[in-house]
């Protein structure tokens, strides 16, 4: 190891000592943290300051208080240790995808589509700890409240990069149950006679598109229940409770097993929500989240 070498370690750890002096408030505590005696750790400080030529610390019998100058080196201290840390990830990721990996996925599709996927994935990558949240609050990604967000329908503008991972076709569906009580709708318009089940999402509005003769329509629908989740609309369909616009991957195994029945599939009008996976991209972009993107866009296809 040259000179040059040696000096970059050296100060590298002072800078690793001084941060945990001053996260631990003595010594003796940071001493424990890093397998050093008091006074060994006491030494490490006099040299940082010595080579600056600046107080870093007020010592006292009780405490240890930071001078201005030594909350300005901690702060720096801080950047480059995390720095060297997140450098030391990318490489260790270049051999094998390592790390906490942060997933949000909404309520229906997550448990439904996504969290099947999961075990084929930790199998696979061993080193990855897989941290999922089924929720359909949306979250910042771009703040570092997850790593990859699955999301559904259009997507705004901001500086995430977006995978398309699929999309999801819209089916109307009513138990048989309920169409025998209240009879099968054969236009839109029909609806207005009936318990439309609907989002309690503020965002959406409780409008079902149709193409009637070639031309789009929107119709506004009412209902007595909402809910947050498309699988909560199926079970209360399938129940005999109303009619339900979902996803169709929330119902199809109640549309094979002849417990719902698709409506008004003549006047679809190609009602579709795109998926897509948002991450922060670039080139400084974990391998573990590149592995799962492209894990969950093979596996989602179609």
């Amino acid at each position: 190891m040259n000179a040059k070498t040696g000096m970059g370690a050296d100060r590298a750890r002072a800078l690793e000592i001084f941060a945990v002096v001053m996260r631990e408030g003595s010594f003796s505590g940071a001493g424990r943290v890093l397998g050093l005696t008091p006074s060994a750790v006491a030494r490490a400080i006099d040299r940082i300051e010595a080579r600056l030529g600046v107080r870093l610390l007020l010592r006292s019998t009780r405490a240890l208080t930071p001078t201005a100058e030594g909350q300005a080196y901690l702060q720096t201290a801080r950047r480059i240790l995390a720095d060297l840390d997140d450098a030391e990830q990318q490489i260790a990721d270049q051999g094998a995808p390592r790390g906490r990996l942060r997933i949000s996925a909404a309520l229906s599709h997550g448990r439904l589509c996504v969290v099947p996927l999961l075990g084929a994935f930790a199998e696979a990558y061993p080193h990855i700890l897989v941290d999922i949240a089924l929720t359909d609050t949306i979250v910042d990604v771009a703040a570092g409240q997850a790593d990859v967000a699955i999301r559904f329908g259009p997507l705004v503008d901001s500086l995430l990069t977006a995978r398309k991972l699929g999309e999801s076709r819209r089916v109307i569906v009513a138990a048989p149950d309920y169409l025998a009580r209240r009879g099968t709708p054969t236009k839109p318009e029909d609806l207005h006679r009936h318990n439309c089940l609907n989002f309690n999402f503020r965002r959406v509005e409780p409008v079902w598109p149709f193409r009637v003769d070639g031309v789009d329509m929107a119709l506004v629908v009412t209902g007595n229940i909402e809910a947050n989740n498309g699988e909560t609309l199926g079970q209360l369909a399938a129940a005999g409770v109303g009619i339900a616009r979902v996803g169709a991957f929330s119902v199809v195994d109640d549309i094979a097993a002849g417990r719902l029945v698709p409506l008004f599939e003549a006047y679809n009008p190609g009602d579709v929500e795109h998926i897509h996976a948002l991450f922060v991209g670039g080139s400084n972009t974990p391998a573990r989240v590149r592995v799962f993107v492209d894990f969950l866009a093979e596996r989602l296809r179609g």
